[in-house]
């Protein structure tokens, strides 16, 4: 079975034991699919454009070559930036982003367990002081994935956390920061001074260091994905996504406009609990479990 497999084949039956040929019909029924797949209508309307174009240039007629066709145009979409972590530098940053709920902690523990079977010495950072128990979480997360962790009392300036944490880290030799950030604040205008404040900490302590800002995305939450994605590009840069909950009840579309709209690159994803249910993302892989 592959990472994917529990993802909904959203245009299986377009595909079934019906389809005879790629006439307005099968078009017009896969652009539907598509939208009800999270991909938002103007990512679908594109897709089936240049599928019947391509359909029609190349003379396709079996299901497995239109199938190839609709792939290569979404794997297309998604080719943006490099979907692989950038861990050059002795420490290397990771700021996790996202709304509460969406699986940061867990991410970020699954995240440190796998650093630390590749030989890496990893540092959790609580920086999240504004949700109750956020931080006694993150503790667990790191005593489980067997990573340090450095944290302070809730209510505690997140900035101030971040500033120990990379000390820490300069100190014991340090290999990663995985630093966690508060989902939700007061308002819009807050989150996007918090985040600002951070990024500024580590521009300061830290200024050759190699950063990632990922951007942990559930994937059953749609299109409302995009509208987040947008907000935490405006407040922090966004380098990556990583994209959760990928279950049997997620059709994981919103990947592709994401991608196409701001030039994000999903660069992990998970499917479970366990520690080892994150892993690097793969475009073909991924799209070849949703078509």
């Amino acid at each position: 079975m592959g990472f994917f497999d529990g993802l909904k084949k959203v245009t299986g039956n377009l595909f079934g034991a019906g389809f005879t040929e790629a006439d307005e019909e099968f078009f017009d029924e896969l652009e539907e699919k598509l939208i009800l797949a999270d991909m938002g209508m103007e990512t679908a309307t594109e897709a089936v454009e240049e599928l019947r174009k391509l359909v029609k240039k190349e003379n396709l007629k079996s299901q497995d070559e239109i199938k190839w066709a609709l792939r290569l145009i979404l794997e297309e979409k998604m080719s943006v930036g490099d979907p692989e972590l950038n861990l050059s530098t002795k420490p290397s940053m990771i700021l996790f982003t996202g709304v509460n709920g969406v699986g940061k902690t867990t991410s970020i523990g699954k995240l440190g367990f796998q650093l630390r079977r590749r030989g890496k010495r990893v540092l959790f950072c609580a920086a999240d002081t504004f949700r109750a128990a956020a931080a006694d979480q993150l503790e667990i997360w790191a005593n489980r994935a067997g990573c340090e962790i450095v944290r302070q009392n809730e209510g505690t300036d997140p900035g101030a956390v971040l500033f120990d944490a990379i000390q820490a880290a300069k100190a014991r030799g340090a290999d990663v920061v995985l630093v966690d950030t508060a989902g939700r604040l007061h308002n819009k205008a807050n989150l996007m001074a918090e985040l600002s404040k951070l990024s500024k900490i580590m521009d300061r302590e830290c200024p050759d260091a190699a950063r990632e800002t990922l951007m942990v995305l559930d994937a059953t939450t749609g299109q409302n994905g995009l509208i987040q994605a947008r907000k935490f590009r405006d407040a922090a840069g966004l380098t990556g996504i990583v994209l959760t909950k990928l279950d049997g009840t997620a059709k994981g579309g919103v990947v592709i406009p994401i991608a196409r709209e701001m030039g994000v690159p999903v660069k992990l994803a998970g499917v479970g609990e366990g520690l080892n249910d994150l892993q690097p993302f793969n475009a073909r892989e991924y799209l070849e479990a949703v078509i």
